[in-house]
């Protein structure tokens, strides 16, 4: 496969030597494409060194053969890494006064950009909007990661890791296994009203769930989102071409939304967090110590979605073959304690696969990573992924895939 990294003037440039060295070994023709910037932080010989091709900025090489164009023309993938906020822009822009632009520009191939930045850089409303622009273009995302960044701060804008960049960009361009599939997610964590400024809720930023949504619709799933109270800024990395967003808020809403997208949903997965309980009334004014109504407040158990969406799947209500996913956090520290636990939710649930994740400092909830045990029909564990919780979902979809067999890509 023929393969162009872009290479934008950012520190992180180092670690692309080493994803551009993956990429050879694994058999690809690759050709860097560096800006003047990238090239002071590694030169042209490493470039040239690790690619095996050489390597130019300008737009005036090899004019006969019209390089300009022909590097995008004649690419099965693009790679930009890093993606700095300046080259975002650019490309959200359509600008191409460099080789890489006009690369970018020439190129009918799909393009996964790694970005790196300062948080703040990452967080600013231009970038943002830069990047929903370029998912909604169907430029694929990989990162950024929080964590430590030049300079001694940290935060949102690290670029991941150049082992997480090359196998989501060979994934972009491995065959769509779930094409022709109807997939409906949840994400996020329901908030149940005590009065009209407070609620009963979790942790949950759906993260998880968007990049499950995310890992779908890049495998050719026509997807609908449902996102209970996933903050904007989680939400920008569900702009897909494929993927459809569906609010909602309370677990009955949830629950609502959940079996009718089920009734028409080859695959449903629950990534959402789900209130257990909620005030048996809501009170329409706020609440007051004055008149000492808040000591006590009484529940009243939640439906179990998960459950009713296998009750209804059991009475004929869902596609033939329709595969159920669920998730369960778990802080049990002991793994044989937290196996047996899920192996008894996923069979009392009636989910197909329960996806079992670790919720302590490290990984789960507003966490960066995640770490989960995928249970399947007979309680083995038929997966297991640690790390970005990208790379979480691309385990999920493989297990799915595997479980509906064959014929997961023909469509029901």
């Amino acid at each position: 496969m023929d393969i162009v990294v872009g290479v934008s003037g950012g520190i992180a440039a180092y670690k692309t030597v080493q994803a551009v060295r993956l990429l050879v070994k694994a058999g690809h023709a690759v050709t860097v494409v560096p800006t003047e910037d990238a090239l002071r932080f590694v030169g042209a010989p490493t470039w040239e060194a690790i690619s095996r091709h050489p390597v130019t900025t300008s737009v005036h090489d090899d004019v006969a053969r019209v390089r300009h164009v022909a590097l995008g023309q004649g690419a099965d993938l693009v790679i930009v890494a890093p993606a700095t906020a300046n080259t975002i822009a650019r490309m959200a822009a359509g600008i191409a006064d460099n080789l890489l632009g006009t690369t970018l520009l020439a190129t009918e191939a799909p393009v996964v950009i790694a970005p790196a930045m300062h948080a703040e850089m990452w967080r600013h409303p231009a970038t943002q909007a830069n990047i929903a622009t370029l998912r909604a273009r169907g430029v694929v995302i990989v990162g950024p990661e929080d964590g430590e960044l030049a300079g001694g701060d940290s935060g949102p804008g690290r670029m991941s890791e150049p082992e997480s960049i090359v196998e989501r960009a060979l994934a972009v361009v491995a065959p769509q296994d779930l094409a022709g599939l109807r997939v409906a997610v949840s994400a996020g964590g329901t908030r149940e009203p005590i009065d009209p400024v407070r609620f009963l809720g979790n942790r949950s930023s759906g993260r998880q769930g968007v990049a499950v949504a995310h890992e779908a619709a890049d495998r050719g799933a026509d997807v609908v989102l449902v996102a209970a109270n996933v903050g904007a800024d989680v939400l920008t990395a569900a702009l897909h071409p494929r993927i459809r967003i569906r609010p909602v808020g309370t677990a009955a809403e949830l629950g609502a939304a959940m079996k009718e997208e089920a009734e028409v949903s080859d695959v449903v997965v629950m990534a959402a967090a789900v209130a257990d309980y909620r005030p048996a009334t809501a009170s329409d004014q706020k609440l007051t110590k004055e008149g000492g109504r808040l000591e006590r407040i009484e529940l009243v158990e939640n439906e179990d979605v998960l459950a009713a969406l296998a009750a209804s799947r059991a009475a004929g209500s869902a596609p033939a073959r329709q595969v159920l996913v669920g998730f369960a956090a778990e802080t049990l520290t002991d793994p044989a304690a937290r196996r047996v636990r899920a192996r008894r939710k996923r069979e009392r649930k009636g989910a197909d696969l329960l996806a079992v994740n670790l919720a302590d400092a490290e990984h789960g909830f507003e966490r960066a990573d995640n770490a989960v045990e995928i249970v399947g029909p007979d309680g083995t564990i038929v997966a297991e992924a640690v790390g970005a919780k990208q790379d979480v979902a691309a385990a999920l979809w493989d297990a799915v895939a595997t479980l509906r067999g064959p014929a997961s890509s023909e469509g029901q």
